[in-house]
């Protein structure tokens, strides 16, 4: 795939790095495992998983045929996705007789559905991107 031309503004015009920010930030990056962190977005990062992370979010906690309902997709599909979501620590589940219910896991992954919902939005009132930062 053909990578697309920068224009001036995304890229900075000379090259100056700032050799003790960098070295800093390189310390304090290794204080935390991306791997985690990482998992999460994965997680979120698929447009029918973020589906279902804003069904819970609107509703607290949903049974799979509802979330299948919700999707238009099999029990199945809706369970494989859920389960997955469990695996990466974005869902938990709970079984009531015959029934499973699923929620989002805390109120942090709860924050990150707000705030992408949110962020969105503001995308959409503003796609000028504005307010980006470039190098000086």
């Amino acid at each position: 795939m053909a990578s697309q031309p920068r224009s001036k503004e995304e890229t900075c015009e000379i090259f100056s790095s700032d050799e003790e920010k960098v070295m800093h930030l390189k310390e304090k990056m290794k204080e935390t495992d991306p791997v985690e962190p990482a998992r999460l977005f994965k997680g979120l990062g698929d447009e029918t998983r973020f589906r279902i992370a804003y069904a819970l979010y609107l509703e607290a906690e949903l049974c799979v045929c509802d979330v299948a309902g919700i999707l238009g997709t099999s029990v199945a599909t809706a369970s494989h996705h859920l389960r997955l979501m469990k695996n990466l620590g974005l869902t938990r589940s709970r079984k009531e007789g015959k029934m499973v219910y699923y929620s989002l896991d805390d109120d942090h992954v709860r924050l990150l559905v707000k705030l992408a919902i949110e962020h969105a939005a503001e995308g959409l009132a503003d796609p000028s991107g504005e307010g980006e930062k470039n190098c000086e």
